[in-house]
């Protein structure tokens, strides 16, 4: 029998079960859908399998994800195709500096009935929507970055002295600017650590981008299919928390996330000297889920160490306090995760 992991991430798993046959069924069912629905999604957007894998792994898995880039890559088409295979209502932010929380949130207006009577009613802004790209994040001010973080924490948005529930499910795909470009402000470690995942985007190969060139420049263009429905989602979601993980694989997790952290008795003299502070247990959480999630997706009942050693960038690394010294030095956060990564055999 499989449970869910407990809120806290413990090892020990609580939560509700699903029989082990009926757990097995329900994935034998899904299992080709959702190889179906990396394909459909790889035709629309080329040349990116790895991030669409990462983003359908982060949805699978219930999170937020944070899309690097420059622009022109196909973020905003990846965002939009997503929503649309999965069947899921999209809405798009485009953030400035002058945008105000109530601007995302919504806000109450005062209206008057037939009767003369007067009374507010609330207008839901663009965050009710169930796959929401907020583009270029962090062009918008401290204050409507806290309004988004609390969407992003809490499922709900509080408006007028009341609170309102976000539809589910309810994820966030943003994308953000260079922090050396004008406008920008730096997102806050308690925003950063809303996402399961940051996910780069490169330039596609040539030979992705010749059928870039040829797909979309004609007279007309191809459509993505519906293949998946909101209630198929919040199935998968459910079913991805059942998955069995393995000892080797928790004790992976762990001597990764925990080897991070500067003040751990297991972190090296590389990490303590490039570090202010590590990942935290949320980090260890996300790549627990997202290493389910990366299993179900390949086919698996259960994820191996190579799903955690594929994830551990993408999961950690914007979770990381760099120093001012380490960064002159040139140490990134991808040497550091690497250096945790060889240390496991």
């Amino acid at each position: 029998m499989t449970q869910n992991p407990s809120a806290s991430g413990s090892a020990s798993p609580q939560g509700e079960a699903l029989h082990h046959d009926e757990t097995v069924l329900t994935f034998d069912g899904l299992a080709p859908r959702l190889k179906a629905l990396t394909q459909e999604i790889g035709q629309i957007v080329l040349g990116q399998e790895a991030v669409i894998e990462n983003v359908l792994t982060t949805l699978l898995g219930g999170g937020h994800a944070l899309l690097l880039g420059a622009p022109g890559l196909g973020k905003t088409l990846l965002v939009n195709t997503c929503a649309h295979v999965l069947g899921l209502e999209d809405s798009r932010i485009q953030f400035t500096p002058d945008l105000m929380p109530s601007d995302i949130t919504g806000a109450e207006i005062l209206e008057q009935d037939e009767q003369g009577k007067r009374h507010f009613r609330f207008l839901h802004g663009p965050l009710f929507g169930q796959l929401v790209l907020a583009d270029e994040i962090n062009r918008a001010s401290p204050r409507t970055q806290s309004a988004l973080l609390q969407a992003m924490a809490e499922g709900h948005v509080t408006q007028g002295g009341k609170t309102w529930a976000l539809p589910k499910p309810f994820h966030v795909l943003a994308t953000q600017n260079p922090i050396e470009q004008e406008g920008t402000y730096p997102l806050p470690e308690a925003q950063l650590d809303r996402f399961m995942m940051r996910i780069p985007l490169d330039f596609p190969a040539r030979n992705a981008e010749r059928r870039m060139l040829l797909q979309t420049t004609g007279a007309t263009k191809r459509k993505p299919e519906r293949l998946f429905s909101t209630a198929d989602l919040l199935t998968t979601q459910k079913l991805v928390r059942t998955l069995p993980v393995g000892e080797t694989v928790i004790e992976a997790i762990l001597n990764i996330v925990r080897g991070l952290r500067p003040q751990d008795e297991t972190a090296s003299d590389e990490v303590r000297n490039a570090l202010d502070y590590g990942p935290g247990p949320r980090a260890a959480q996300a790549l627990m889920i997202a290493s389910r999630a990366r299993a179900m997706l390949h086919g698996r009942l259960s994820p191996s160490l190579e799903d955690v050693r594929i994830l551990a960038e993408p999961v950690l690394a914007h979770r990381l306090g760099i120093n001012f010294a380490a960064q002159t030095q040139g140490v990134d956060a991808r040497q550091l995760i690497a250096g945790q990564l060889k240390r496991l055999g």
